[in-house]
């Protein structure tokens, strides 16, 4: 009895088996035969064998039908070309991802950060050589090198000398004229953040000149003409993701390489999607993203797709990874972010650079914010906009081929990048050791310690990236930056690095370090406000004194300081204003919506510094302490700040202002005046990032034309292709998640063919493989984790065993097909053409 129930269920699975792939099978003629065949009368294991042509395999079954159950799926056109979709010796369909490898070997050279040791060796060395000099090759220095030299020199004394003149009226402003303790240490601190401020208007001011100049010389692009690119300079487009939106993820790669198609150079290049993703539904959902864009726009043998399973060092062993399988097949790689959208004539134009300057190792684009809609983000598009052409260009005036690199959005030379720009671990233990997370402004380091070029096209239109869309994604990316800067400044004296590039280390490190320091000052000024209000003057601060010392408060110097510094703060975003109503302002709303929109975003801006202040004092404390930090992805998305998300972060903010301004109005309430814009944001904290969040508001604004860009006024093609290949995407159907890729027939098929593990016979292999697919199969979906789940996406013959189990054992947990057919809709691929 027990027999012929087994077989009963066996010949029921097999029936709704052949339903279910009739369901999926794309030709009417072909779903009747397969109805009407005889195959529901076979075993599992013989319905597979006889739709894929074979002999029955006792180990794998499922795996001998893949290929025909994509071929029912995908009859015309067919789910890719035979070179991409074949099989191998054994007959096993495999689905080809990415081309075939070229490997290079690649070695990190470890750091060295102790300036003693070094120079020890170095005398060792010396002395070895018999005390000869070492003769080095006479090579003359560009012109540009001397003009960069001789502009730095200038900026110094400009920072310096106005810092100087700053602090001794600082010390006139202070009650002993710098004399207290107290007050040398805030004397100290003033300098310091004085020094930080005047760094800044001096490049905007000098970037003011650059632009209203229109010509600069020394441009990496001033000498480029639009020469053909020669067929050997192929440029890889590297698409680092982790847990991405994919929609967003592949709507900006569809729309970047239409763009390639239409300047007629995409022949030179190819896209790589390089995927860190370990959320399992993600992973599918990015392989059919890939392969829907592939069919649509016969991008096979164009567009690759890997996703590693061993993910060490994040996004730089990510390019690592690609560098050592395929970096020698590519003269040139070029990084885009998962939010980046760049045009075919910019992607020419950066090759062209390249290729006209061949020492040139790494030029950066400064890509333009858009397609956010949050007030936030809109504010912050505004400010990128409108007052970043104006620092980005001072930084080219100051730095010309020893800039900054963004890690993204930039054009990279392969070959010395391969050989210079491969990162150690940091030395020792801590949280300030290992791996290092903000690589970027390392790799630019190193690429210019070997000798090449590191530019920014400040001028180069065509780059474009998308911002946070409120204040505490913003913060979020921040606490990873932060950590990051702290670790890069232990290279400020690492053997070899460019002055210039200490010096990004060194502002890296006040991005951040400014937030603590500038809070220490004015928790300095307020104990110096309580020393002299709770406490008996000192007349006579010194044994012997003939006459007293009388402690003496400058109000009007104070106002002035004050002004100077404001000056110096929000002078370059007047600046900006006026470049703008040159250059033409009707795209970013008309010259009065333009300066009013820079004056609300210049107060909005001063409300959120105390709580950025607070925030970044907070991620620095933090990250020397070695507390915990999650890299997580950030949103792609106009999300909203709900008050419990606000309350839940800013409460902390809130209380330390009340407290604060309560304690000062007990002590001076006239100098209350002077903090109440400290306090009062800090207070006011939770409301602003809750409303300034709000995607309403943002529109309002929009119809208002208050924060307008170009972007949004007149959309570049590009983007407009982007924001309907997004919409398309997120309109159609969902992506079938892993109990659907194991239970259903085709999309488990092309999972299959999708796994990228070897298909070894080795018997420990196959015991492990069989103890895992059992312990799936009997403890159902919700005993698999993450990590499980991923594994068995990647091996093939786990994916297809696990398949042919739930199908064929009937003590098979029942959640698998309750979870994983819960329709009759198709699960195929989409188009999206």
């Amino acid at each position: 009895m027990g027999e012929a129930m087994s077989s009963h269920n066996v010949a029921a699975s097999a029936e709704h088996y052949l339903e279910r792939l009739a369901l999926e099978a794309q030709d009417r003629e072909t779903r009747r035969q397969l109805l009407a065949s005889d195959l529901d009368t076979h075993d599992m294991a013989s319905l597979h064998a006889a739709l894929g042509g074979y002999e029955p395999d006792p180990d794998d079954p499922a795996a001998q039908s893949v290929g025909r159950r994509l071929a029912l799926a995908y009859a015309e056109p067919p789910l890719a070309p035979p070179d991409v979709l074949s099989t191998d010796a054994s007959g096993i369909t495999r689905l080809q991802t990415a081309p075939p490898m070229k490997r290079t070997a690649l070695a990190p050279e470890q750091w060295s950060t102790n300036p003693f040791v070094r120079f020890g060796q170095r005398f060792k060395n010396w002395v070895g050589r018999g005390f000869r000099r070492r003769e080095r090759e006479a090579r003359p220095t560009p012109r540009w090198q001397m003009i960069a030299t001789a502009r730095r020199w200038v900026l110094l004394v400009l920072i310096f000398g106005q810092s100087i003149i700053a602090a001794n009226q600082m010390r006139t402003v202070l009650p002993y004229q710098g004399q207290q303790w107290l007050e040398v240490a805030i004397l100290a601190l003033f300098v310091l953040l004085f020094a930080w401020v005047s760094a800044g208007f001096w490049t905007a001011l000098m970037g003011f000149f650059q632009i209203l100049r229109g010509r600069d010389r020394y441009a990496i692009d001033s000498e480029v003409g639009d020469e053909p690119i020669p067929d050997e300079a192929r440029t890889a487009l590297l698409v680092p993701i982790c847990n991405e939106d994919v929609p967003r993820v592949f709507a900006g790669v569809r729309a970047t390489l239409e763009s390639l198609r239409q300047s007629g150079n995409d022949r030179h290049f190819d896209i790589f999607i390089l995927s860190d993703t370990f959320d399992p539904d993600i992973a599918i959902q990015e392989t059919h993203a890939w392969l829907a864009l592939c069919r649509d726009l016969e991008a096979f043998g164009q567009v690759f797709y890997r996703r590693r399973q061993r993910r060490v060092k994040r996004k730089s062993g990510n390019l690592d990874d690609f560098c050592r399988r395929w970096g020698a097949l590519y003269r040139y790689m070029l990084v885009l972010d998962a939010d980046s959208v760049m045009s075919g004539a910019c992607l020419t134009r950066l090759v062209q650079m390249m290729e006209a300057h061949p020492d040139a190792g790494i030029v950066q684009t400064a890509p333009r914010a858009s397609g956010r809609l949050n007030l936030y983000a809109r504010m912050q598009q505004f400010a990128t906009r409108v007052y970043g052409p104006l620092f980005t260009a001072g930084l080219h005036f100051w730095q010309l081929g020893e800039s900054h690199y963004w890690g993204h959005n930039a054009i990279i030379r392969m070959a010395p990048f391969m050989r210079h720009c491969m990162l150690a671990p940091l030395p020792g233990k801590g949280s300030m050791s290992g791996e290092i997370l903000s690589h970027d402004f390392v790799e630019a380091a190193l690429m210019r310690r070997a000798g090449w070029g590191v530019w920014i096209a400040y001028e180069l239109e065509g780059s474009y990236e998308e911002m946070p869309p409120n204040l505490l994604d913003e913060l979020n990316r921040d606490r990873r930056w932060c950590h990051g800067n702290l670790m890069n400044f232990r290279l400020f004296l690492s053997k070899g690095i460019h002055p210039v590039h200490r010096a990004v280390f060194l502002t890296g490190l006040m991005s951040y370090i400014s937030a603590p320091l500038w809070f220490l000052f004015l928790v300095l000024s307020t104990a110096l406000l309580a020393v002299h209000t709770l406490s008996t003057p000192n007349y006579f601060p010194e044994p012997g004194m003939m006459f007293p010392v009388w402690p003496q408060w400058n109000p009007t110097l104070a106002v002035g300081l004050f002004g100077a510094t404001a000056t110096l703060l929000f002078l370059p975003k007047v600046l900006s204003v006026v470049v703008v109503w040159v250059q033409g302002s009707r795209q970013f709303g008309g010259p009065f919506k333009v300066f009013l929109s820079m004056v609300l975003e210049s107060l909005f801006s001063m409300a959120l510094a105390p709580v950025r202040m607070l925030f970044h004092t907070r991620f620095v404390l933090t990250s020397v302490l070695g507390w915990a930090i999650q890299w997580r992805s950030p949103s792609r998305e106009n999300s909203d700040t709900t008050w419990g998300d606000a309350i839940r972060n800013h409460w902390s903010q809130t209380v330390i202002g009340a407290v604060w301004a309560v304690g000062v109005y007990f002590m001076e309430p006239t100098f209350l005046w002077w903090l109440s814009p400290i306090v009062g944001a800090m207070m006011l904290s939770i409301p602003v990032s809750t409303l300034s969040s709000r995607v309403s508001l943002g529109s309002a604004c929009f119809r208002g034309r208050l924060f307008r860009i170009p972007e949004e006024t007149h959309p570049p093609r590009v983007l407009r292709r982007m924001v309907r290949h997004l919409g398309r995407m997120n309109a159609a159907a969902p992506t079938p998640h892993f109990v659907q890729v194991v239970v259903d027939p085709v999309s488990n098929a092309l999972a299959t063919a999708l796994g990228v593990s070897r298909h070894g016979k080795a018997e420990p292999l196959r015991r492990r493989r069989e103890e895992r697919v059992s312990r799936a199969v009997t403890g159902g979906p919700e005993t698999m984790g993450n990590l499980e789940r991923l594994a068995f996406l990647d091996d093939p013959v786990m994916m297809s065993q696990l398949h042919f189990r739930v199908w064929n054992d009937t003590d098979a947990h029942d959640a698998w097909h309750r979870h994983g057919l819960p329709s009759r809709e198709s699960l195929r691929v989409p188009g999206f053409g």
